[in-house]
């Protein structure tokens, strides 16, 4: 039987003693190493989209493969690609590490230096166990195969700047253009989504927190299908259950969701725990919503400052979406840029409540006027984001109304009003 290997190892050296062992093992067919978790995800998708017997029965993971986690990678691997045997290669022989690979879905640990003997033996483990799994698949049992959708993260600067309208806009707008959409609502104690869309249901997130393999039945139970074609996965209404959901089971659930929809929009809120900062630093793209006055550009600089200091993400790597934005304003995008260091969108949101106060108060947002200014700027940075084609007169009229960033805008005494405080903050 021929065993199709695919190592993922970010080091050259590292990678060709690889190769140059899995070259000498009997039927081993070893692929190119990948050389980062991004690439090794995005080659097994590319694999499974064709079919599942394209997947290779093993997969290598070293140890250093970065930037995701080895053992969140291997997690990831075996939730999203069942049928595959991951191997993890590492120089820790410790049971909690054994335990930990295990527990993450690892079907072995070979330990380093390579030799010849446990490499052989972990991966004719893995090849076998791969072959019996896609046996039994053959009979017609649902799994979370296929390629990833997009995730996108929306948090707000502070309370109350529109981080659940965007965020119940953007989804829409993905949905509009004929996209599987997933709306998650992981602001854990204070999420409202169901508000927003008049939605009552008793599951949410938290009741997938304590489930260890999320099969799409599961799943399923979870989400709660709205009249808009949305999959909602809502907040537990008992503020403190959000507790349950941690960063290990939030990288999973996102997991699952990613690998059944095409887009997955994700409501951060304002308050940042283990669960969010976890979505945040496995999104395809996180926008953070900040509306044009000192307060809230000021909790922006610190959330993105946080977001590095803690290697959630980098500024440049962040879309800052300015709210309620009026020509008169003084402190503009321009302004708002240079403080905090992120990638401005496209769009600016115009400051006009008035036009959501009836279906805020409603409970249905997703009547908003398409006429509306506000929904044709969301809309439009929903395109901005590759998640729908520019819809018909929104872009233009979104764009219009975003001011010129020249180095005319804003003024010296907002920046220093910005920046002062305890280390410039």
């Amino acid at each position: 039987m021929t065993t199709r290997i695919l190592p993922a190892v970010a080091d050259p050296d590292a990678a060709r003693a690889v190769i140059s062992l899995l070259s000498q093992l009997p039927g081993a067919e070893p692929a190119q190493p990948v050389a980062d978790s991004t690439q090794l995800v995005d080659t097994l998708a590319r694999l499974a989209a064709q079919s599942l017997d394209e997947l290779p029965e093993v997969v290598l993971v070293h140890e250093r493969i970065g930037p995701v986690p080895a053992l969140e990678l291997v997690r990831e691997v075996a939730l999203r690609f069942p049928a595959v045997g991951v191997v993890l290669i590492t120089a820790d022989a410790s049971p909690v590490l054994f335990s930990a690979a295990m527990d993450s879905g690892a079907r072995g640990l070979v330990t380093l230096p390579l030799g010849y003997e446990e490499l052989a033996s972990r991966v004719q483990a893995a090849a076998q166990w791969s072959v019996g799994v896609r046996r039994h698949l053959g009979g017609g049992t649902d799994v979370l195969t296929g390629p990833g959708g997009t995730v996108v993260t929306v948090s707000g600067a502070k309370g109350g700047v529109g981080t659940t309208v965007t965020a119940v806009q953007l989804a829409l707008a993905s949905r509009a253009s004929g996209r599987n959409v997933a709306l998650v609502d992981m602001d854990l104690q204070g999420g409202d989504i169901a508000s927003y869309l008049d939605v009552q249901f008793r599951r949410s997130v938290a009741d997938l927190a304590a489930v260890d393999d999320i099969s799409p039945r599961v799943l399923q139970e979870a989400v709660y299908v709205h009249e808009t074609g949305l999959a909602l996965l809502l907040a537990p209404g008992e503020g403190e259950r959000g507790e349950d959901v941690a960063d290990r089971s939030a990288r999973q659930i996102l997991g699952a969701l990613r690998s059944r929809h095409d887009v997955v929009i994700v409501d951060c809120g304002t308050y940042l725990n283990g669960a969010n900062a976890a979505a945040v630093e496995m999104a395809d793209a996180a926008v953070l919503v900040t509306t044009p006055d000192v307060v809230a550009v000021r909790a922006a600089k610190r959330t993105v400052r946080m977001w590095d200091r803690l290697q959630i993400r980098k500024a440049e790597e962040t879309t800052l979406l300015v709210n309620r934005h009026t020509r008169g304003t003084e402190i503009q995008p321009a302004l708002i840029q240079k403080i905090t260091g992120t990638r401005m969108a496209g769009v600016v949101v115009p400051a006009n409540f008035k036009e959501l106060q009836s279906v805020v108060d409603a409970g249905r947002m997703h009547e908003l006027d398409a006429r509306s200014s506000v929904k044709q700027a969301l809309w439009a940075l929903a395109g901005e984001l590759g998640l729908v084609g520019p819809p018909p007169g929104a872009v233009g009229s979104a764009s219009d109304q975003r001011p010129a960033l020249g180095p005319g805008s804003g003024s010296g005494r907002q920046l220093a009003r910005l920046t002062r405080g305890k280390g410039g903050r």
